[in-house]
């Protein structure tokens, strides 16, 4: 990942066993300030448990956090923070998750796709009702129209 402002980071894509509600943080200054990282990650939704990991390798005056959010999507919404001026860097660590976690997360994913296709096909009905009743106005109206032409060449002038 870049270090320079300027420059704008790579595209990252992830399936859904890719992701996990597990985060390690990498690149947090190594200030004692576990507290503030706690408020920091909070921001982004309810956060079950956030611990220093100190058997993991990191630079030189910085520190990995380990992070377990309540929820799946709230891991989604941290990228890219600036904490005391360093960029963390943030993975998802979904070798942490148990047989249940990994159940409930393709749960979700499943009830997240439908909700998205139902929408979908609602909206493809919504629009052919509406093309339905537009040609059906235009045929009503040139309907009228003949029987008006006939209607008026048949009075007498």
């Amino acid at each position: 990942m870049s270090r320079y402002k300027d420059e704008s980071p790579a595209v990252r894509v992830y399936t859904v066993c890719d992701e996990s509600r597990y985060l390690i943080v990498r690149n947090v200054p190594a200030l004692g300030c576990g507290n503030d990282m706690l408020q920091l990650f909070s921001t982004c939704g309810e956060v079950e448990e956030c611990k220093p990991m100190d058997a993991e390798d990191c630079e030189q005056f910085t520190d990995v956090y380990w992070i377990k959010f309540c929820l799946f999507s709230n891991a989604r919404k941290l990228d890219e923070f600036v904490f005391l001026r360093n960029r963390l860097q943030d993975s998802y660590a979904p070798h942490f998750e148990s047989l249940s976690d990994t159940k409930d997360k393709l749960e979700g994913r499943r009830r997240e796709v439908l909700a998205r296709l139902n929408r979908k096909i609602i909206a493809y009905h919504v629009c052919y009702i509406l093309i339905i009743g537009m040609l059906y106005r235009i045929v009503v109206k040139s309907r009228l129209r003949k029987i008006l032409i006939r209607s008026n060449s048949a009075m007498p002038q």
